[in-house]
């Protein structure tokens, strides 16, 4: 029962302290101005992807899983799905926040990982994912997971490009 517990502990800590910062940059930039684009998967996504890994966590605890050579691959794509977010997210700085939220006057960044992709941070969220479900050996809800999350990312992709084509110019 203490490996679920921990696969959970890995994933819920930080997902708790990105949603304290996301909460905080969410104010600001409401309280500036920010624009919130209509139809977004927000609501989904919110229950969607805590549950994917609290349905890994369950599989790994029916399964009995222990820590192996694929939980030490898993922890590094994990880890390196969490740098790349965190990269991602210091790099939009306050402007970074679980909503679409479109600052007046704002233009689109193309610095840090954004110079590479367009949303370094939604490749993050499924390497995280497809990493807990090597570390939990969890095959089903790891892909079942990653093929949810995902659907969801790609609306929310697709939102967000209507809404920088609509509000913003592009940095020089």
């Amino acid at each position: 029962m203490m490996f679920p517990l921990t696969l959970l502990l890995i994933a819920g800590v930080p997902m708790v302290l990105e949603a304290r910062l996301a909460a905080r940059h969410d104010r600001a930039l409401r309280a500036g101005g920010a624009a919130e684009p209509r139809g977004d998967v927000y609501g989904i996504m919110q229950v969607v992807y805590p549950a994917c890994f609290a349905g890994m966590a369950v599989e790994a605890w029916r399964r009995g899983s222990q820590p192996t050579g694929v939980f030490a691959a898993g922890a590094g794509l994990f880890a390196g799905a969490k740098l790349l977010k965190y990269w991602a997210i210091s790099t939009l700085g306050p402007r970074w926040t679980f909503r679409v939220l479109v600052p007046p006057r704002s233009t689109r960044v193309l610095s840090g990982p954004y110079r590479f992709m367009a949303h370094p941070n939604y490749l993050a969220v499924v390497a995280e994912l497809a990493g807990m479900g090597m570390m939990a050996q969890a095959p089903i809800a790891g892909a079942t997971s990653v093929a949810a999350c995902g659907a969801v990312l790609i609306a929310r992709i697709r939102l967000e490009e209507r809404a920088l084509r609509a509000g913003l110019t592009v940095e020089p």
